[in-house]
């Protein structure tokens, strides 16, 4: 298990424990007066923002420290709220231990996170306010008003007139001006007696112990700038629920963290971290960070941004409010308070008011950038374990699943295939032929991934490493040194990707003549890059270390794996001149560390878990998260990395894993091999068919991966997503529905399970994906899961694609026909939409894609196709490439008794025979006990891009 003395709780990190005093302390004074207040001589208001100066009072000292503030109103609806700090802002500090660091704020996070999305609002105006105050008013109709109080400052972000969140409502803005360290004189200090830190402005309330120095793991922080930390408490009245927080192995609904039942003493952190056997349902920090958190309530969502790299904490306390006293908790309303907490930088908070989930996560991807359009080969399913041993070894098992008929997409490489862990190596005894390897995989349109971290071994003739101290490419230590640590390979050196030269670098090893045996079917995996230093504070690197523009890691920690990820995507487009000439193919890049921002580079997964049922079931909600916090492309290692399942657990594991956006099974190197063709029948049959349904089902998982590129919906939708205004359905994190295809998934994650109870939160019908039988809600509903059922119901009113011929891998399917299954409800539309494209270049970005709309008219009783594609320089040629792409069949679930003679129906097909309309042959299938009518539409031979309809009438 993970070892706790290893990282830090909040006690024991300076600003965490300092911030949370503070919070104790306004809460725990009746006249607590936050010591902020905006100057109001100096607000200004010009092209939708609002810039003014916030002064602090600091006790026994006449001056107040100057914070400039600048409130931006987006075209979008978002705003954004940024506070720095004068002093700093100007350079006019001093820098302890003759620091070459920085003497600003960190301000570079939005040059990473921010692609979009920023253009200001033209009709934001200052409206006549309160006295003491300023009103903006803002957004999509002038519907939302900002109002700013002056004395002590705070903001309200009001939709419709009514509040949504609050900014320092409870007064725990804390923004840790700078402050000359002052010793006292040494005569006046007694022998034995640590030195005593004094400073002329000092607040008597203030814990000084950890402003110059922290001292933790045996490393010392030796703090250069002195206290820095940033806070705020953000208020959602009236909301109860809150999500994203992205990585936490915890509920998908947050808990509290300060008081409460059932909730964590600790707050949640983020500050990237390899931690080893994580936890389950726990706050404490994992791999990755997403600061972005969505507030729910009944018909609403809103959601705030806070855009800081640094070691963040977030408290978060629920409390029940009436807004009658004497009302007795009738008509009261849940609030949640959160409280905010970042070690250095900028205070910078994006505030989204929504009202829908999709308006948020819209707007927040278009700061952020949505999911990439992946490859279509990645999400097929992944074969992985440290390690496959050989080339020989890897071409084994891709036959023997050849040889059971398993589809699968791509096979992995974990360090052990490099020459002694030198990256961009092979070793020539286990791999002496890495193009044979890569070859044989080919045949099947199969690729290969191999894993590539951002430490680089210090080994004497690696030309790697000579490169990298040659080009001073590397982080260096607080003297400004290159940093050596260690990890996998022993003394190591870590690639800055911060600085552009080091990321062109970077860039240049992944071209074909530099990587040798490096082949086009050859994708990449960044792991360890928190960084991990095994023998680093927190196993990562020193606070203090310092990378390109002399920032101190502190500033920019969680951003490292984004930044080395950045560098390796750039470095996969073009790996030839020729590849770079016609365009690129879309890279394939894992990572384990990430940020905002990352989404539009690749996928994640949630590290390294345990083959333990626990981590099933918590692989789901963390999932979930994941999409909720803009990052969709999300999954666990299927089988757990650690320990060896049973064969219950890897069944059950696998059909789960069928259904994460990211599906890729992984085993330590100590895990006996789990191969699917190796735990015999019946589960390797019942392992395949989980596979094969991916397989059928992957139309409708491209479909939805490409809504999440263009508006940042999940791929995988939590119930509060899809039915906002029920809000039994919030906190439900163990099943999910497949982006808007109506497919309701829950995965069996108990031992012996053999049925399920599936939540409903409407009155539509639902059925069996398999057998038909109906289901109606709302309410619970017992769902029959036998070892080899995976519990998959389909909601009426919706139609979805899939391609029914099983095949070796994704890439022999490009031209197969596709299935449109339509499943109606007693009466009422349903509607669905189908996206395509070649799956691999970029080509689809000058219109070369086919998106079609499916739409079923109850009242005239007809399915038709309906183009939404934008035309481009492409379209035409892709069209004709597509041409003979047909629709195979239709299959309609709950058909109409009334169809029950037919035997056929009538298609009319734009570019058809002088009529426009034909004859096909449709049958009808009666089921009865509890199941439903269906029928099928065999073969109307009509082409997958062209516009069509079929009356049933």
């Amino acid at each position: 298990m993970v070892k706790h003395e290893n990282f830090k709780t909040c006690d024991q990190s300076g600003f965490c424990r300092r911030n949370r005093a503070y919070a104790d302390t306004a809460s725990s004074v009746s006249s607590w007066d936050s010591p902020y207040r905006l100057d109001s001589a100096s607000i200004a208001f010009k092209d939708g923002k609002l810039t003014g100066t916030i002064l602090k009072s600091v006790a026994n000292s006449d001056h107040a420290v100057r914070l400039p503030v600048t409130i931006t109103f987006l075209e979008s609806g978002t705003a954004r709220v940024t506070v720095d700090e004068e002093k700093r802002q100007k350079g006019e500090i001093e820098l302890r231990h003759d620091s070459k660091a920085k003497k600003e704020r960190y301000n570079e996070v939005e040059d990473w996170v921010i692609v979009g999305g920023t253009q200001v609002s033209k009709g934001a105006a200052v409206s006549k306010g309160e006295a003491g105050s300023t009103k903006v008013v803002y957004g999509p109709g002038s519907k939302f008003e900002a109002v700013i109080t002056h004395a002590p400052f705070g903001i309200e972000f009001r939709r419709d007139g009514e509040v949504q969140i609050k900014l320092n409502e409870r007064g725990l803005l804390n923004m840790e001006h700078w402050r000359a360290k002052v010793d006292k004189p040494a005569e006046e200090k007694k022998e034995g007696e640590e030195a005593v830190v004094e400073e002329a402005s000092k607040e008597v309330t203030e814990d000084e112990s950890t402003w110059w120095e922290e001292t933790f793991g045996g490393n010392t922080d030796s703090k250069p700038r002195g206290p820095e930390s940033v806070a705020l408490d953000i208020t959602f009245p009236g909301y109860e629920h809150v999500v994203g927080l992205a990585e936490h192995a915890g509920p998908l609904s947050l808990r509290q963290t300060r008081g409460g039942d059932d909730s964590y003493t600790e707050p949640y952190r983020f500050y990237n971290a390899d931690v080893f056997e994580y936890e389950m349902d726990s706050p404490m920090t994992l791999y990755g960070s997403i600061p972005f958190m969505q507030a729910v309530k009944k018909d609403s969502v809103v959601g705030v941004f806070w855009m800081n790299a640094a070691e963040t904490w977030v408290d978060i306390v629920k409390g029940k409010t009436s807004a009658n006293p004497l009302s007795l908790g009738i008509g009261s309303q849940t609030t949640t308070q959160t409280h905010w907490f970042s070690e250095s930088g900028l205070l910078d908070v994006f505030v989204f008011l929504g009202p829908t989930p999709h308006d948020v996560m819209k707007s927040y991807s278009e700061l952020t950038g949505g999911s990439q359009l992946p490859a279509e080969f990645s999400l097929g399913a992944h074969q992985c374990r440290w390690n496959y041993v050989t080339d020989e070894d890897v071409k084994d098992v891709d036959r023997k699943m050849d040889k059971h008929r398993i589809p699968y997409d791509v096979i992995w490489l974990d360090i052990e295939y490099t020459d002694g862990k030198k990256y961009f190596t092979w070793d020539p005894d286990t791999f002496p032929d890495p193009l044979g390897m890569q070859k044989q995989l080919d045949e099947h349109d199969r690729k290969l991934v191999a894993i590539i971290d951002p430490h680089i071994k210090n080994e004497a003739n690696y030309w790697v490493v000579d490169e990298l101290k040659s080009k001073d490419l590397a982080v260096h230590n607080k003297d400004d040194n290159i940093y050596e640590g260690w990890c996998w390979p022993g003394s190591s050196y870590w690639i800055d990707a911060f600085g552009a030269n080091a990321r062109k670098w970077w860039a240049t090893l992944f071209q074909y003549t530099k990587f040798p045996s490096s082949a086009p079917n050859l994708w990449l995996w960044n792991d360890m890059n928190e960084p991990s230093v095994f023998n680093g504070p927190e196993t990562t690197m020193p606070k203090d270390n310092l990378h390109s523009g002399n920032w101190e890691h502190r500033d920019v920690h969680n951003l490292n794996g984004m930044t080395l990820v950045n560098a390796t995507y750039e470095g996969l487009l073009a790996r030839s001149k020729e590849e770079e000439k016609a365009g690129g193919r879309r890279p394939f890049v894992l990572t384990r560390s990430f940020f905002a921002g990352s989404q539009r580079m690749g996928a994640m997964w949630t590290g390294d878990n345990q083959a333990e049922w626990s981590h099933l079931k918590a692989s789901i909600p963390m999932v979930l998260s994941m999409g909720a916090s803009g990052f969709p492309f999300a999954g666990a290692d299927i089988g757990g990395f650690f320990g060896n399942p049973s064969k219950e657990l890897l069944t059950r594991w696998y059909q789960a894993g069928a259904f994460y956006p990211f599906s890729r099974a992984h085993a330590h190197i100590d895990t006996r091999r789990r191969e699917p063709y190796l735990a015999g029948e019946p589960y390797t049959g019942i392992i395949t068919q989980a596979q094969r349904l991916r397989y059928s089902l992957l139309p409708s998982w491209y479909t939805a991966f490409y809504h999440a590129s263009e508006s940042g919906t999940p791929v995988v939708k939590p119930m509060y997503f899809a039915f906002p205004g029920d809000e039994k359905a919030f906190a439900i994190d163990d099943q999910f529905l497949l982006g808007s295809t109506g497919l309701l998934a829950k995965p069996v994650t108990e031992e012996g399970a053999t049925s399920v109870d599936i939540y409903l939160s409407d009155k539509e019908k639902y059925f069996d994906y398999f057998d038909y039988t109906v289901y109606s809600g709302p309410g619970h509903v017992t769902v029959q899961a036998p070892l080899d059922r995976i519990p998959l119901i389909m909601r009426a009113g919706h139609i979805f694609p899939r391609r029914d011929r099983p095949r070796r891998s994704s890439g022999l399917m490009k031209f197969d026909p596709f299935t449109l299954v339509l499943v109606l409800g007693d009466s009422g539309d349903a509607e669905g939409d189908l996206y395509l494209d070649d799956g691999e270049s970029f080509e689809y970005q000058d219109g070369a894609y086919i998106h079609r709309k499916f739409h079923y008219d109850a009242a005239t009783q007809s399915l038709s196709s309906e183009d939404l594609s934008t035309p481009g320089k492409k379209t035409k040629a892709y069209l004709k490439a597509m041409e003979k792409v047909r629709v195979e069949k239709v299959v309609i679930v709950n058909a109409p008794v009334s169809w029950k003679s037919k035997t056929e129906v009538e298609l009319a097909e734009e570019g058809g025979s002088a009529s426009g309309k034909r004859r096909v042959p449709m049958s009808w299938q009666e089921e009865g006990s509890g199941k439903a009518n269906w029928a099928i539409v065999r073969d109307p031979g009509v082409g997958i891009g062209k516009g069509w309809s079929i009356t049933f009438d």
